[in-house]
């Protein structure tokens, strides 16, 4: 558990804007390329719903032309290199529906409580500093009875993906993302209760779990 906390304490904001740009310029045309299934899956999980849609690292906007009309979309994120993509992104594809690209840490998220009918967080929790905050503000601006969405790769204890996780987990200020990340992490809120787990691809490596907040 020791070896775990100082995992989760090494990457900082300012690790995070360096470690995103450098990856804004190439970001597309690899990591985007690796998770494009499970962002379709995710979105599709997505527009079951209708109304206000928070996407927290929205990051070069890859989901933002898979959200439906009927949702109206605000996506956050702490890297002005990848919102800049994001918002060329959006002009080019005449993205009627997403309302704004803002600048924000996800910690302290600047909108009023019970604010948003869905939230989505895709990749991105092992990559902010303090994971736990970031789902206590989740369940904070998501309205009651609204839908929390994260996807996410959760690290596992046993075998050769656990022994080279923690061998990484060193690195993860440097990489900027923890491999050593649990899923009881982000377990944290008593106001979400979480409805399933699902597995998406490429190869089950990320998991989407879907939450219902109380009310």
């Amino acid at each position: 558990m020791q070896q775990r906390s100082r995992a989760l304490a090494e990457i900082g904001v300012a690790d995070v804007r360096s470690a995103y740009r450098r990856w804004a310029p190439v970001y597309d045309h690899t990591f985007g390329k690796f998770v494009e299934a499970a962002v379709r899956s995710v979105t599709a999980r997505a527009n079951a719903f209708s109304g206000r849609l928070l996407e927290v690292g929205v990051g070069t906007g890859l989901a933002l032309p898979h959200y439906s009309s009927r949702l109206q979309v605000t996506g956050i994120d702490l890297s002005p290199d990848m919102l800049a993509r994001a918002r060329e992104r959006v002009d080019r594809e005449r993205r009627q529906n997403i309302e704004a690209l803002l600048e924000m840490d996800a910690t302290a998220l600047d909108f009023p409580d019970d604010h948003f009918d869905v939230a989505a967080a895709m990749f991105v929790m092992t990559v902010v500093p303090d994971p736990a905050k970031v789902m206590q503000e989740l369940a904070r601006v998501t309205k009651p009875g609204g839908t929390v969405l994260i996807c996410n790769h959760f690290s596992v204890e046993d075998g050769f993906r656990g022994a080279v996780e923690r061998g990484l987990a060193k690195y993860a200020a440097r990489l900027g993302w923890r491999p050593e990340f649990p899923v009881e992490t982000i377990l944290v809120s008593n106001n979400l209760k979480l409805l399933r787990k699902t597995p998406v691809k490429p190869f089950g490596f990320f998991t989407m779990l879907e939450f219902r907040k109380a009310g």
